[in-house]
């Protein structure tokens, strides 16, 4: 796949860049190396400092990234702006916890006497070079959810981004130069997946990250399972959505729209399958089909735009056959199934609704990445949870109930690394982020995340 930046609201090249010879990612590993042994020991202040600064400089930036993200992979602008002041603020929350998530953890004084130690302490050290290998869809965010706390716990990075974001790639390594982080501590890769391997293969990267498919995963933790390094996997999601009679309905039906078309649908995240009790599944059926017919597609630089285009013709085409096999399959499209009208142009596809889904149809069990919603009618709490777990997917989920007995049921039966009660699913920097089954494994932001890269380190002194 070339380096580009490719317009998907026009099919437009806009500009193309050569990947990395050998010479060149050389360089930069050995920078990452060197620079990674003398970040290490930067005290926490001196590093907090250094990403204050970056948010600082991300937050005057804002509307630019904003119009280069829109411009490279088609999310609308105001979701673009959003996306920047999330950094931003999961920025301002590493710099400020760190310290504190990265304490000296002290063993109960029981188990030190019994170990025979005058005093034992459980240190977190950074491990060093991380590689992350990051997907386009949420191309600022998912990379600052990884370098803030990978940085604060003194790791070094190394950008391996999707090849049809390089600009915003290339913003992020110049980001964080121009906050006064010192050189090799946070560089961009522009490669193609072909050098992954030995990149990942090389002695000085310690460890490494992937947001991404999950063919991309399975390749990455095979590597480095060969080489014994530690990684994070975030792969895809088919969430579950599940309305229960006693829902605010108003309140499940808006933000069902917003859970499913959120980053014009492609989001691991995203709500995708909407698991209805039959007590309330016409009365949400209806409104959940008008609402989605009503979203506005179109420019993503538009204010008024709702749904911009998919971020590339392959995605279009993949959405596409998933939907073609459901309705040939038997199910019933609500709304949408089309590419709309008068916008030839670009990968744009309609909000869809489709309803009779049965298991022999693919978008049954794969992972649809677009404006496509599937609807299931359930009898009761235990067959909405068969559904919802019927999938190799565990990332997040949600659930509409106002019975407890209800909500401790689903607590303790859904298979995902989140369940949001009477809510949207959102990643937020003091949660643990992360999934299950062929989600994937490790989490992200909060205490976790920054623990992954850490070697929890046992510090015994005898007496």
């Amino acid at each position: 796949m070339p380096i580009a930046t490719v317009n998907p609201a026009t099919g437009e090249t806009l500009k193309t860049y050569d990947a990395l010879g050998g010479e060149e990612i050389e360089a930069r590993l050995a920078r990452a190396h060197a620079a990674f042994h003398v970040f290490r020991t930067t005290p926490f202040a001196a590093r907090s400092e250094l990403l204050r600064d970056a948010a600082e400089l991300l937050e005057a930036d804002q509307d630019d990234i904003a119009r280069t993200m829109t411009l490279e992979m088609g999310k609308t602008l105001k979701s673009a702006r959003a996306e920047a002041a999330k950094c931003v603020k999961a920025m301002r929350w590493y710099a400020e916890h760190a310290e504190e998530l990265l304490a000296d953890e002290h063993p109960r004084a029981h188990d030190v006497a019994d170990s025979g130690a005058a005093d034992t302490v459980v240190r977190y050290r950074p491990l060093g070079p991380v590689l992350a290998v990051m997907p386009w869809n949420f191309p600022l965010w998912q990379v600052v959810r990884f370098a803030a706390p990978a940085l604060m716990a003194g790791n070094v990075g190394l950008l391996k981004h999707a090849s049809n974001v390089p600009q915003t790639a290339l913003y992020l390594e110049d980001l964080f130069r121009r906050a006064g982080y010192p050189d090799g501590c946070f560089q961009t890769l522009l490669v193609g997946s072909d050098a992954v391997a030995d990149i990942l293969r090389d002695p000085r990267v310690a460890a490494a990250t992937l947001t991404g498919s999950e063919p991309a995963g399975r390749s990455v933790a095979s590597i480095a399972g060969d080489v014994i390094k530690k990684t994070v996997l975030e792969l895809g999601g088919s969430d579950p959505y599940l309305v229960l009679p006693s829902a605010d309905l108003d309140k499940a039906v808006a933000t069902a729209v917003t859970a499913r078309v959120q980053n014009n649908g492609q989001s691991c995240i995203a709500a995708k399958r909407f698991i209805v009790h039959t007590d309330i599944y016409d009365a949400f059926a209806a409104r959940f089909v008008q609402a989605m017919s009503a979203l506005a597609v179109g420019d993503p630089m538009e204010e008024s735009t709702d749904v911009g285009p998919l971020s590339s013709e392959q995605g279009r085409r993949s959405l596409e056959e998933l939907v073609d096999d459901a309705r040939g399959r038997g199910a019933t499209v609500l709304c949408g199934g089309d590419r709309p009208e008068g916008l030839t142009a670009g990968w744009y596809y309609e909000p869809t609704v489709l309803a009779d889904i049965t298991p022999q149809m693919r978008i049954h069990h794969e992972e649809a990445f677009g404006p496509v919603a599937t609807l299931y009618r359930v009898e009761d709490l235990d067959e909405a949870v068969k559904i919802a777990n019927d999938t190799p997917f565990g990332l997040s989920s949600n659930v509409w109930t106002r019975d407890e007995a209800e909500k401790e049921h689903c607590a303790r039966d859904l298979e995902a690394g989140g369940v949001y009660f009477n809510g949207m699913t959102a990643s937020h920097p003091g949660f643990p982020f992360g999934g299950v089954k062929r989600s994937g494994y490790g989490r992200e932001l909060s205490a976790h995340g920054i623990k992954e890269f850490c070697n929890a380190t046992t510090l015994w002194y005898g007496k």
